[in-house]
């Protein structure tokens, strides 16, 4: 990946934080993007800290802003030159149902909508003719099991979640023509400060009856298959949405 320009979105911790370090130890440089312009200053120092020929910028991005996208892109091309690599990590996930008060339901669907999956497309967007300028464009969005299988009270992440399986499919099509892969990668239960709201005691005896490797996931392991897809050797890999869950979705209890 020496060479290649990556955004990575939701950057500051988790899954995008593992994405970042793991694709500046490769050889990308990395284009932080994340809200907590602290968080940020964090992972840029630690990746500098442990990386030291890496090079890795920070822009403070709200997905959900579409100027934020636009300077975010534009960040990316002044440092750079260019665009190799979009990963749409960034996401939330908030408790809500059908029967829930209107107001409430309305505010947490459009949040939900505008970050998980509205964002996607928009940066896709005002990346691509970075993307095409590429000779190997890859973009990876990150959706999660949650697309494949559900429960009750995520009504708009499972929606988003799914919705961003539908728009890797279809972006696929679109943009072969052009040498760009797209594909997603969805996380089972992996320990991210998302997940970290739950007892572990609760975590655990989820993990034993309901994941075949029986614990959760690091996101360092879901970084992993996010840089396969990015590599050199993933050029005829696309329109995939692979689990990185531990079996969890495929196992029927």
């Amino acid at each position: 990946m020496a060479g290649s320009t990556a955004i990575v979105t939701g950057a500051a911790s988790g899954m995008g934080r593992a994405t970042a370090i793991l694709f500046a130890r490769a050889g990308a440089r990395v284009v932080l993007a994340d809200r907590s312009a602290e968080q940020l200053a964090a992972v840029r120092e630690e990746i500098a800290a442990t990386v030291p020929d890496a090079s890795a910028i920070a822009v403070t991005c709200d997905v959900s802003r579409p100027d934020d996208l636009s300077a975010l892109v534009d960040a990316a091309v002044a440092e750079y030159g260019g665009i190799d690599i979009l990963v749409n990590n960034a996401g939330v996930s908030r408790r809500n149902s059908v029967a829930q008060d209107d107001a409430e339901f309305e505010q947490v669907w459009q949040e939900v909508l505008d970050i998980n999956l509205t964002a996607h497309v928009r940066l896709v967007r005002r990346a691509l003719p970075h993307l095409r300028e590429s000779a190997h464009g890859r973009v990876v969005n990150i959706a999660s099991t949650e697309a494949l299988v559900s429960q009750a009270g995520l009504l708009s992440y499972s929606a988003t979640k799914a919705g961003v399986i539908g728009i890797t499919r279809s972006l696929a099509i679109e943009l072969a023509e052009f040498g760009i892969t797209v594909n997603a990668v969805c996380p089972g239960p992996i320990e991210t400060g998302m997940t970290s709201k739950y007892p572990a005691e609760g975590k655990a005896n989820y993990a034993r009856r309901r994941v075949p490797m029986r614990r959760y996931g690091r996101p360092e392991e879901v970084a992993q298959m996010t840089l396969n897809l990015c590599l050199p050797a993933s050029s005829y890999v696309t329109g995939t949405a692979i689990p990185v869950d531990g079996g969890m979705s495929m196992f029927h209890v």
